[in-house]
């Protein structure tokens, strides 16, 4: 057997989507734009990053190679012969949400459609806010419309500790996200609301009740905290995850994966803070993984910190760090192994709005027995799966299809 290792990359979108004007998204590429600024001089900012974007690791894996397959984005690259297989995968779901894309890349296109909340004040219906504030005991809410979840807590977090109302607020995702203090309103309370909510929007088709915590004491010192906590709906069928534990392999999820999948296949659940500290779990968990099971990582702050911020220098920066890390993580893989960097969806810090976006995404592996060369542009996330599952040799599953044959054929 051998082992597996899938980062995901969260909202390193590549651009492309053929779908992408159907939400209103034409022309949007995370990766391209972040380089185009910074070879303009727009990705430079004093102490953090300048020049042009350096991502050498991940260009002699493919990166460059796959999202000019993937666009009409032209970036040059001066890597002639990547050194990894290389290609671009296009999103069948009908949302471009992190559920949708997790869920997909796991083998389980999205084909329903969510629920959403609308852009208009006050965007919650007024009946679950009513059940929320009996059945949690609380004195009100605060919030109620759509907000960066930034923005919202500099804005309402004062009030909130003099008056003990939580903040809701929502975006054009399937989500409630609800900030309230560490000590003042309680992270336990919080979480016990959270739990609350998810059970009341669940006739809405709502994807995720999301916790946000914070702490400070003015809207200067305000800050999120790492005790964020996702309560989202179970997908609709067996996804990777599941078809691994079910066959006694182990599945470690760092970071936000085990509350993407409800925690559904996940034996084990790591969490950080960060995308350094995530890295560092990450090779804490390669090292831990034994033949035939799979570390399964989110590096959230590409999507959470930079891209609905539109803050292109922090994205070329995050991308800059991951990049020098990752020789890290190569030098791990054993015979046999199998690594697969790729994201979940878009969120072109260049493009209007603070939201995702529809884009097509990179799928570079790498292993040491793996073949060179272009896997072409895959019609589904879903093919990701179904690669890990002919690689650590399990049944195929029902949605995409493998572009290895198994572990056998390159082992």
């Amino acid at each position: 057997m051998s082992r597996a290792f899938l980062f995901v990359l969260d909202s390193f979108g590549i651009g492309g989507a053929p779908d992408a004007a159907a939400f209103g998204d034409a022309g949007a590429t995370t990766l391209g734009h972040i380089a185009e600024a910074c070879a303009q001089g727009r990705g430079d900012k004093d102490g953090l990053r300048s020049g042009p974007l350096a991502l050498p690791k991940m260009a002699s894996l493919g990166l460059f190679h796959a999202a000019n397959l993937a666009s009409d984005f032209e970036i040059p690259s001066d890597i002639t012969d990547p050194v990894g297989l290389w290609g671009a995968a296009e999103e069948v779901s009908n949302g471009k949400d992190t559920p949708s894309g997790h869920w997909e890349i796991a083998g389980v296109p999205v084909t329903f459609n969510w629920g959403y909340f609308p852009q208009v004040i006050p965007t919650f219906p007024d009946s679950l806010i009513a059940e929320a504030v009996r059945r949690a005991n609380l004195p009100g809410i605060l919030g109620n419309k759509h907000a960066s979840g930034t923005d919202i807590i500099e804005e309402y977090g004062e009030e909130h500790i003099r008056s003990g109302k939580p903040i809701f607020y929502t975006s054009t995702d399937s989500v409630i996200q609800i900030a309230a203090h560490e000590q003042h309103f309680g992270l336990d309370r919080l979480y016990k609301l959270c739990e609350i909510m998810r059970e009341l929007v669940d006739p809405l088709n709502i994807g995720r009740v999301i916790a946000r915590p914070f702490v400070g004491e003015t809207k200067e010192t305000f800050e999120r905290t790492g005790n964020r906590r996702d309560y989202s709906v179970p997908p609709p069928e067996p996804t990777l995850l599941d078809r691994l534990t079910d066959a006694g392999r182990t599945v470690i999820a760092i970071g936000k994966i085990g509350d993407i999948y409800a925690h559904k296949g996940v034996s084990q659940v790591r969490k950080a803070n960060g995308n350094m500290a995530l890295f560092d779990e990450t090779l804490i968990a390669m090292d831990d993984a034994q033949d035939g099971d799979l570390v399964f990582t989110n590096f959230v702050d590409f999507d959470m910190l930079y891209g609905h911020r539109r803050d292109v220098p922090g994205y070329a920066a995050a991308l800059e760090a991951f990049d020098r890390r990752l020789p890290e993580a190569l030098a791990k893989l054993r015979a046999g192994d199998l690594l697969i960097l790729t994201a979940d969806h878009g969120c072109d810090p260049t493009f209007k709005g603070t939201d995702h976006t529809r884009e097509r995404v990179p799928v570079l592996c790498f292993g040491p027995d793996l073949p060179h060369g272009s896997l072409g542009v895959r019609p589904t996330f879903a093919d990701i799966g179904e690669t890990i599952a002919a690689h650590l040799d399990i049944a195929p599953g029902p949605h995409g299809k493998s572009f290895l044959r198994g572990t056998a054929s390159h082992a």
